[in-house]
């Protein structure tokens, strides 16, 4: 049963999370009532909440927003186990879904296409439904960035005949330590590589394998699982027979940079444009690609959309350039997102300096017994900087760092650190910016930097 088409009111308890808060405004939009707490929301979950009249007027817990006549109750992940809203609609007896308990409930008559792996997996998911709308192909998703020419980020409907869905590795909800891609239970599953950059859930490099190997076991026959073979690891889960499942391997698209544009090349020779570049994306066009495929778009169709696909929010987007002048804003923050990215950007302008901005923002970045991840990670950059904010690393009651341990985890004497934002700016606005180019990666914010202001300053 779709619970979809007989619910008529559900409330979300912590609503303001990245996949939640779109989940209620594409429900509201269908014309359920949508109420919902959180007890902290941050931008552009507030912003997009107000706007469809969904923001809580007050932030906190509280049980008297579970009445009976509510269909459902969706549980984010951020909330606890202790939840006096929860506690409140199991003593009521109401449902309680799992956002992905929730996904799946609506899709189980579709196609469910599964994107999931350590890195990549926004980019790949936001590729296939670039080229599926260019075509204007009918189809429900859930991706977990912004993307240009959609408005809301999750879409369910009753006549679409596949959904493609970013799935990661992470907990279901407080009641429930099952990885959230193992509930879609996908027909094809797409695995862009595995890293261990989760020290915080996964304590060991084995357990965290082990949630890869279980979604790969999980492919029904007639399934497909496509997978990067450069990954030396994923290349023996890929590999693994299994009974009637399709096993498709990937590696980087053929390319050449020609004057800082990366072209895709193809079997006749021909060359592709692209908005985007770096050896990871041409490894995530040909995952794309082989998604795609299975879909039925040609490979003729495919290059004609992604030609125009400009990329993911936050993923190597360009935020402003002058000349030979480029700064970049990048989501990365786990080790092998950090050397990627940089190795992206000093390949695509091989002749110009390249500023290396990582910020040390999560548990596991900030945890001395996962730094040594970053040995030379930082290595492609002509100027390496790492900034890190010492009330964070309070707040996440984690040992003390000192500028000396970073340098040794990094495996760089010449590494700039530093601990304060407004610091960092004079030092990067201090720089020499002629045929150079600003590399900044985080899941944070710099210790509230204004970037548009940084980069008016450094291109003035």
């Amino acid at each position: 049963m779709d619970p979809k088409s007989t619910f008529s009111k559900i409330h979300f308890i912590s609503i303001g999370g990245s996949v939640m808060h779109n989940l209620a405004i594409d429900l509201h939009q269908k014309g359920i009532i949508i109420t919902g707490s959180d007890d902290e929301i941050y931008e552009p979950s507030v912003s997009r909440l107000a706007k469809h009249h969904l923001l809580p007027t007050q932030m906190g817990w509280f049980p008297e927003r579970i009445t009976p006549d509510l269909d459902a109750v969706i549980l984010g992940m951020h909330a606890r186990a202790d939840n006096p809203e929860l506690a409140r609609a199991k003593e009521l007896g109401i449902k309680v879904y799992s956002y992905p308990e929730y996904i799946f409930e609506h899709s189980q008559n579709k196609q469910r296409v599964v994107i999931a792996g350590s890195h990549g997996k926004t980019s790949v998911t936001s590729m296939i439904l670039h080229v599926l709308k260019f075509h204007n192909r009918v189809f429900d998703y859930l991706v977990g960035a912004q993307l240009d020419g959609f408005e809301n980020m999750v879409k369910l409907s009753n006549d679409a005949p596949v959904i493609i869905i970013e799935g990661d590795e992470y907990f279901t909800s407080p009641l429930d330590k099952t990885p959230k891609f193992m509930h879609y239970q996908p027909h094809i599953a797409l695995i862009s590589g595995i890293a261990w950059d989760h020290y915080n859930v996964f304590s060991t490099w084995e357990q965290y394998v082990q949630q890869f190997e279980r979604l790969a076991d999980s492919i029904p026959k007639a399934g497909a699982i496509i997978f990067d073979e450069t990954d030396n690891m994923l290349d023996v889960i890929g590999r693994k027979g299994r009974p009637d499942v399709a096993a498709i391997p990937y590696n980087a698209h053929k390319s050449k940079i020609v004057e800082g544009k990366t072209y895709l090349q193809t079997d006749t020779d021909e060359l592709v444009p692209l908005l985007i570049f770096g050896e990871h994306n041409m490894k995530n066009i040909s995952g794309a690609w082989d998604v795609c495929e299975r879909l039925g778009i040609t490979k003729p169709d495919f290059y004609k959309a992604i030609s125009s696909f400009k990329g993911a929010s936050k993923r190597l987007e360009k935020l402003a350039s002058k000349g030979e002048v480029h700064i970049f804003r990048d989501f990365a923050h786990a080790p092998s997102k950090v050397e990627a990215s940089t190795l992206a950007v000093k390949a695509q302008f091989p002749e110009s300096t390249l500023v290396a901005c990582a910020e040390l923002h999560t548990f596991s970045s900030l945890n001395k017994s996962f730094m040594s991840q970053y040995r030379r990670k930082l290595n492609a950059a002509d100027v390496a900087v790492v900034y890190f904010n010492p009330h964070t690393v309070e707040s996440k009651r984690l040992e003390p760092i000192t500028e000396e341990e970073i340098k040794a985890a990094f495996k760089r004497d010449d590494l700039h650190i530093f601990t304060e934002a407004a610091a960092l700016k004079a030092f990067l606005t201090s720089l020499k910016w002629e045929q150079a180019n600003l590399l900044l990666m985080s899941s944070g914010t710099f210790g509230g930097m204004d970037l548009k202001a940084l980069t008016e300053e450094i291109l003035a």
